[in-house]
């Protein structure tokens, strides 16, 4: 398939595709999937394509990335108040109601506190894929460094999930949806993934993290996200032992991680997307198919085919149905433009 352009959009629509056809099918086993929606290959998406939490924060931090973007150049201090702002809307929403995880609920709620710094209120023992299903906005916005783009996908996650797996985690997905839009070819995104991994294992962004390290009691700034990194690496391992002997009929959660925690949801995501690089529906399908988290696995497969082949990868039909589509839209042609 050839990309068409528009990869903001189709990144947003992908990654809202993949969560309206995984939302469903989450905490069920493959069997019990497959005798509810028939052959894997040809599910269809929902009627009504309704989606969870995962697509509803990543418009909340999309937003408050354009927010702080908004009011020049990004910096820790203008990104941090408008995202989390952004967060607490989205937790105070009577929308949210879409089965939200335990640490962005209790996050939330501390930064909801004005006078708590929001150090103190992020869940440092946690590593949950909330982190990073909801950080492709950091890689598709325009114009910033690989500085400000890794640094801004840390602290997005920090804000609800502290832990250095789920920062580590985040800047690689980050960084992954960015090298698809700029025409990174999907065999390479593994090693350059890996390599961006070692690159940046002992180094700790105090500017954007400040005093992280230390509320989560560890020994160092270096020592906490190296541990973050080393997880990291440890699941592209595995990625690359399934995509050395791909078997595409069977559930990727087995090679790669049920995709509950942060990297291995980084991992069966991007499973997917490689087991089917140029069939955007059949990479959603496979990941929504699964016997894990699959809306957050699927948002993170359709945030990658979208962001490689852009918005002609998904049927117009489709498109036209999926829940918050004016918002993800008006966000995604924003970028694109």
């Amino acid at each position: 398939m050839v990309s068409t352009g528009a990869f903001a959009t189709g990144s947003l629509i992908g990654l809202a595709l993949g969560d309206a056809l995984g939302y469903p099918t989450e905490f069920h086993h493959v069997p019990s999937i497959l005798a509810g929606c028939g052959p894997w290959r040809r599910m269809a998406l929902p009627e009504p394509a309704l989606v969870s939490d995962d697509t509803q924060m990543t418009l909340a931090l999309g937003h408050g990335l354009r927010t702080a973007m908004a009011r020049g150049p990004l910096t820790p201090a203008e990104f941090a108040g408008p995202v989390r702002a952004a967060y607490v809307d989205w937790w105070r929403s009577p929308d949210n109601n879409r089965a939200p995880g335990g640490t962005c609920l209790r996050a939330c709620e501390l930064l909801s506190d004005p006078g708590r710094p929001w150090s103190a209120a992020s869940r440092t023992d946690s590593k949950g894929c909330g982190a990073n299903m909801r950080v492709a906005p950091i890689g598709l916005a325009p114009g910033l460094s690989p500085q400000q783009r890794s640094g801004a996908a840390q602290l997005q996650s920090a804000l609800t999930h502290g832990h250095p797996t789920a920062l580590a985690a985040s800047d690689l997905t980050a960084r992954a949806v960015r090298a698809l839009a700029d025409g990174t070819p999907p065999a390479e995104l593994p090693g350059l993934l890996r390599a961006y991994a070692e690159d940046l294992r002992t180094v700790y962004q105090e500017d954007w993290l400040g005093d992280l390290w230390q509320r989560a009691g560890a020994a160092s700034p270096e020592a906490f996200l190296a541990h973050g990194w080393e997880e990291c690496l440890g699941a592209l391992d595995r990625l690359d032992a399934a995509l050395g002997a791909p078997d595409r009929e069977a559930d990727p959660c087995l090679a790669t991680g049920a995709g509950w925690i942060a990297e291995e949801a980084l991992a069966t995501g991007l499973l997917c997307f490689l087991l089917f690089p140029d069939e955007p529906l059949t990479a959603l399908r496979r990941a929504a198919c699964t016997s894990g988290d699959s809306d957050s696995i699927a948002c993170l497969t359709g945030a990658f085919a979208g962001a490689h082949l852009g918005a002609g990868a998904w049927p117009g039909e489709w498109s036209a149905r999926i829940e918050y589509r004016d918002a993800l839209l008006a966000l995604g042609e924003a970028w694109d433009a």
